[in-house]
């Protein structure tokens, strides 16, 4: 089951829409976590998410690759995940809490 991380304060726009990041953690393949960026609207919306960011031993060590995360690289993961074509697509971790 996918587990938030961390998240993050900073606001993305995209037109009218504005957005704020978390990452995200699962297990994958049994031996490894991945790590990825979501966005979620603020306002309501549909999020948009990158794809796998990071692969890591264990939950910890993704949390701590997030902990490693400055303003620059997120912009360009919103870059990627929310303004290519297609990019827009549901949450795995469900609703912000």
């Amino acid at each position: 089951m996918p587990d938030v991380v961390r998240e993050f304060e900073q606001v993305f726009v995209d037109g009218d829409d504005r957005y704020r990041a978390r990452v995200v953690a699962a297990p994958h393949k049994g031996t490894t976590w991945q790590g990825w960026i979501e966005f979620i609207p603020i306002d309501g919306g549909t999020s948009c998410r990158t794809a796998r960011e990071t692969t890591q031993p264990d939950r910890a060590a993704v949390a701590y690759w997030a902990e490693g995360l400055e303003s620059l690289y997120l912009d360009g993961a919103f870059e990627r995940a929310c303004r290519s074509a297609g990019a827009r697509r549901p949450s795995a971790a469900g609703g912000v809490r």
